[in-house]
Order: C-alpha cells, then structure tokens, then sequence
C-alpha cells in the first residue's frame, strides 16, 4: 500500500472538518427517518405474526371439523351395530345371550352419547376459534393499512433524500481516505462516543461548539494558529477555529449545491 503523502497541521483539520460537515450532514438525514424504518419493520413483524396466527386457526378449526366428521362417522358405525343386535336378539336362544346383546347395544347408545357431546364441544370450540379469527382478521387489516401508510411516509422521505445521501456516503469515504488511519480512528472513535456524533467543534464565543467551558485565551491562540491537534478537555473533540470553520462550512455548501 502506498505511503499517504505527509501533509501539515491545517490541511488535517480542514480535511477532518470537512468530513465532520459531511457526516452532520448524513446524521440530519437518517433523522429525518427517525424511528420510521423500526416503526416498519415492527409492524411487517406484527403483519406477518397475524397472518401465522390466521393461519394456525384455520388449521385449528379444519382439524376440529375432521375431529367432528370422524365422530359422526362413529356414530353411524354404533347404529349400524345396534341394528346388527337388535336383529340378534331376535333370534336367541336363552335369556344370557340376549343380556348380552342388550349390553352391547347399551355400550353403543353410551357411545353415540358421547361422540354428540363431543360433536357439541367441537362445534363450540370452532364458533370461538371463528370469533378470534375475525377479530384477528380486522386487526390484521387495520395493521396493513397502518404499515401501507407509514411505507408510503418511508418511502417519500428515501426518494427525496437518497441522492443526496448516496452523494455524502461517497464524498464521506473520499475525504476519509484523505486523513492518516489514526486520525480517522480517533474521529470515529469520538463520533461513537458523543450523542449528536459531532467530533470536530469549531470555537464559538470562545468556548467550543456546544459546550459552555471556555476556552483559554492562550489555547484558543494556539487552535488559530493551526499547528497543531487541540482536544478539548471538557467534551473531548477536537476544535477547530471559527475562521477554518467558516470557511470549510462555504466550501462544503457550494460543493453540494
């Protein structure tokens, strides 16, 4: 890999700043975002849950539908036997064969008895299953035209700004590979650490950007004179002075413009 060429004081902080500028810029537009894209995910998350839900419960009651076709089935199959011994004992011989057959048609009574009390429980379950589902189903409507809308919002946000962004990511690499690796790793590293990612301040009514600690009047001499990295102590970022600010802000904006 090739050597990046050695460069001063003030050719670093401008490139730093400029980059600062560059990356604000990227930070404004993803929140303009704001929660949107989690707000979408979440409710694809919660669309798709209700669809598994729906069809669970349709799976539900088809199984409970076949639980009640076999019941009846079973009770076909216990009147065909009643038939079967009623026209038995008809034809036998002692009192103990027909007691018998008696109880075996008692067994099918009991049996069909219970198979309809079954087919009731069945029949009850599937009304309440088919009351869940149409709940589900209007929620499930009502969340689709709430995630449609907040797409929509999304989507109108992506259009306006996605060639813009795409403009900053590539500039924001390009001036990144301008800047020696430890100094991009010191920026990054304050970027991820201060909440608005702002790493590189500029010096306002003599304290730095954002902070109400002045700066002493000597320190804020030696940042003009641009000789060499001053890190705030209070909020450490790295300051510039308001002059090489300005003047990079001008540059920036006419370079996006």
């Amino acid at each position: 890999m090739a050597k990046k060429k050695e460069v001063s004081v003030e050719v670093k902080l401008r490139a730093l700043y400029d980059l600062q500028l560059i990356d604000s810029r990227i930070d404004e537009i993803k929140n303009m975002r704001g929660e949107l894209p989690l707000e979408v995910e979440d409710l694809e998350d919660e669309v798709a849950g209700l669809n598994t839900r729906l069809s669970n419960l349709g799976e539900d009651v088809s199984n409970l539908e076949t639980d009640i076709s076999n019941k009846k089935i079973a009770i076909d199959e216990s009147k065909s036997l009643m038939k079967k011994y009623d026209e038995q004992q008809k034809k036998v011989r002692n009192n103990r064969e027909f007691d018998s057959l008696a109880k075996e048609i008692e067994f099918q009574e009991l049996e069909i008895e219970l198979a309809e009390k079954r087919i009731k429980e069945y029949k009850a379950k599937i009304e309440q299953k088919n009351e869940v589902i149409a709940a589900t189903k209007e929620k499930l409507t009502k969340q689709e035209q709430h995630l449609d809308h907040k797409k929509g919002e999304l989507d109108a946000i992506l259009k306006e700004t996605e060639k813009e962004e795409k403009l900053l990511q590539k500039k924001s690499i390009e001036f990144a590979g301008s800047i020696d690796d430890h100094l991009l790793q010191a920026y990054s590293r304050i970027r991820n650490k201060v909440k608005n990612g702002l790493a590189v301040v500029s010096i306002e009514r003599g304290a730095s950007g954002g902070s109400f600690f002045t700066i002493p009047p000597q320190v804020q001499l030696e940042i003009a004179n641009r000789k060499r990295i001053t890190i705030d102590e209070h909020s450490g970022r790295i300051l510039v002075d308001a002059g090489l600010a300005a003047e990079e802000k001008e540059k920036i904006d006419q370079l996006f413009s």
